[in-house]
């Protein structure tokens, strides 16, 4: 039996006790559901806003209960289930906030999730030296408009974040990119065993993510049981495994050997061309104006296109760097895959149903994952789905493939129990857009990936 549930209903399951919520909620309406879990998403936001708001407020003015604690993080840690590490975020990002009254009035309105509001404190906190104060307005309200929204991903703010430090870049590395702040610990345990813990630049964590990914990914047994392994189980022994292959090989000490296996994507003439310099030719700073170029005041987030940026893009850790990239460049092996005016690739061997190696690398380029939207499955996990079948005679060619990962490879053949249809279709700008059935949108808007960009 279904039973229609009303606004108030809503609003007093999200604020009830979760003690039995399961046996409520299984008889109600998905529908119902679903609203249920978007206002207790919002309501999540609220009370993280209030929290840091309170642990800065106690900050500010602590008592002898928190003053007997080596912050108000820590205090915060012993007295909920938190970790300390996590409470001495909760503070350190209120007190950064005082700063930036405008971040902190859009974290507490709901419309900035706690990670992404530390990422735009650290950037405002931090800017890049070669960028003039008169230009921190408009890069915070950039990073404003690339964190607001349903669609707003980290991946979506790490570019935006990425394309302001090559406007204004430096000698200095971002923190993404610093070797200096790279550190491994590992440390045997007192029952014989090993702990480890790290912390990468960007380009080292590609190369562990892509050494990683085939040996972690799930095996079935001969039966076709599931692996059952959790995904940190499945990490450490893809890690054993890496080392196994590492010591077997006898590859330590060897020099002039092939580069690890490392990809990064970026637009040849970004390559090799150097934008203008935030300083101009005397060393100096230039101090953007009303006069002066408007792309340099309008950093308009909703203007900015993603798909023709500047900043190099690697398929586990995300943007890289110019600079970076070129360096990279300086000694490897370089693939090109032909784009048209549109920045779309050409086609490669089409009278073939399997996908090729050089088209698998362009669709690599162009889709960079699963290219459902909202899915951050990585190229490595991912099919490369004909929109048109070839079995109906459907072409092996850029405009007729689109890389899927699995779940979303077997919702569009139809997934068992799925009433609804989503349709790809390649737009003008040749790349593939997704038409949501009618049951999930009646006016069925086109959709494009947002995470992967």
């Amino acid at each position: 039996m279904t039973i229609n549930i009303t606004e108030d209903a809503v609003t007093d399951v999200v604020n009830s006790s979760a003690v039995g919520v399961r046996g409520r909620l299984w008889r109600l309406h998905p529908s119902d559901v679903r609203e249920i879990a978007i206002t207790a998403s919002a309501e999540i936001l609220r009370l993280e806003a209030i929290r840091v708001a309170a642990v800065d407020t106690l900050t500010l003015n602590a008592d002898e209960q928190v003053l007997c604690y080596r912050g108000t993080g820590q205090w915060l840690a012993n007295h909920t289930m938190l970790q300390i590490s996590t409470g001495r975020r909760i503070a350190a990002l209120g007190k950064a906030l005082r700063s930036f009254p405008e971040i902190e009035d859009q974290f507490d309105a709901g419309d900035l999730t706690f990670e992404h509001a530390a990422l735009i404190v650290a950037f405002c906190e931090s800017p890049p030296k070669a960028m003039p104060d008169a230009a921190l307005p408009y890069c915070r309200d950039t990073l404003l408009a690339a964190a607001s929204g349903t669609e707003a991903t980290t991946v979506k703010l790490r570019y935006a974040i990425s394309v302001l430090e090559h406007m204004f870049e430096s000698d200095d590395p971002p923190p993404s990119e610093d070797t200096d702040r790279n550190e491994l610990r590992i440390s045997p345990t007192l029952n014989g065993r090993i702990a480890v813990r790290g912390d990468f630049d960007g380009v080292t964590g590609e190369m562990l993510l892509s050494a990683l990914s085939n040996l972690s990914m799930p095996t079935p047994a001969e039966d076709g049981t599931p692996d059952k392994r959790p995904a940190a189980t499945r990490n450490a022994d893809a890690m054993a495994e890496l080392i196994r292959r590492y010591l077997d090989n006898a590859a330590t000490g060897i020099d002039g050997g092939q580069r690890p296996h490392l990809n990064v994507h970026i637009n040849a003439k970004d390559l090799a061309y150097h934008h203008e310099c935030a300083t101009t030719s005397d060393g100096s700073t230039p101090v953007p104006s009303e006069d002066d170029d408007p792309g340099m005041l309008d950093l308009d987030f909703h203007d900015l296109d993603f798909h023709d940026l500047d900043v190099g893009h690697m398929p586990w850790m995300g943007p890289l760097s110019v600079g970076r990239t070129r360096m990279i460049a300086c000694d490897c092996m370089l693939g090109a895959v032909l784009l048209d005016e549109n920045g779309a690739p050409l086609d490669v061997t089409p009278l073939k149903r399997l996908v090729t190696a050089a088209q698998r690398t362009a669709l690599i380029a162009r889709d960079k994952g699963c290219a459902f939207p909202g899915c951050d499955c990585v190229p490595a996990w991912t099919d490369a789905h004909h929109i048109k079948h070839w079995a109906k005679g459907g072409p092996t060619v850029m405009d007729n493939l689109v890389l899927l990962c699995r779940t979303h490879h077997t919702l569009m053949h139809r997934k068992p129990g799925f009433t609804g249809k989503w349709e790809i279709r390649m737009g003008t700008d040749h790349l593939p857009w997704f038409i949501p059935p009618p049951g999930i949108d009646p006016d069925r808007k086109p959709r494009r990936s947002t995470t992967r960009l």
